[in-house]
């Protein structure tokens, strides 16, 4: 059992804090990562989740993606750090949270692309200009500073 499914049992479905990560990986023509999650089901994200205790949110990026879709990612830089009530989640099964989200982004990965089939149900590669419409909103926000943070790059 995980952190948050201990402190899940503790306090039950109110609404508490979680830090969670998340990484923009682009591919070497410029598109980027998304995938299609099962919470919400069938909404297209970016990948990512959250940290487990005294795990640092670099780490806690590189396992997620691993997790997510089976790529092995490395040189992270900060995109920003998102919060507020813009990121209130509640989940199918009543858990509320908000999310203090800490988004990264890299071009620097290896292996073969695979979702997990229990959180991500499908993977891809992304025009970032023809993304899905069903997209999250708080990850739109995220590639919108990620565009932002390296229109110079």
């Amino acid at each position: 059992m995980g952190y948050v499914e201990e402190l899940r049992g503790i306090i039950g479905t109110r609404p508490v804090n979680f830090v969670a990560t998340t990484v923009v990986v682009v591919n070497e023509t410029g598109e980027i990562l998304l995938q299609k999650r099962s919470e919400p089901f069938g909404a297209w994200g970016l990948p990512g989740g959250q940290i487990e205790l005294g795990e640092s949110t670099e780490d806690a990026g590189k396992r997620e993606i691993f997790e997510e879709t089976g790529l092995v990612i490395e040189n992270l830089k900060l995109v920003d750090v998102f919060s507020g009530s813009d990121n209130f989640v509640r989940l199918k099964n009543g858990d509320e949270y908000y999310v203090v989200l800490v988004a990264y982004y890299t071009k620097n990965f290896s292996g073969y692309l695979k979702a997990d089939g229990i959180e991500t149900l499908e993977c891809g590669f992304f025009d970032i200009n023809h993304i899905p419409d069903n997209t999250l909103e708080r990850h739109k926000r995220v590639i919108n500073r990620y565009l932002e943070v390296t229109k110079n790059n």
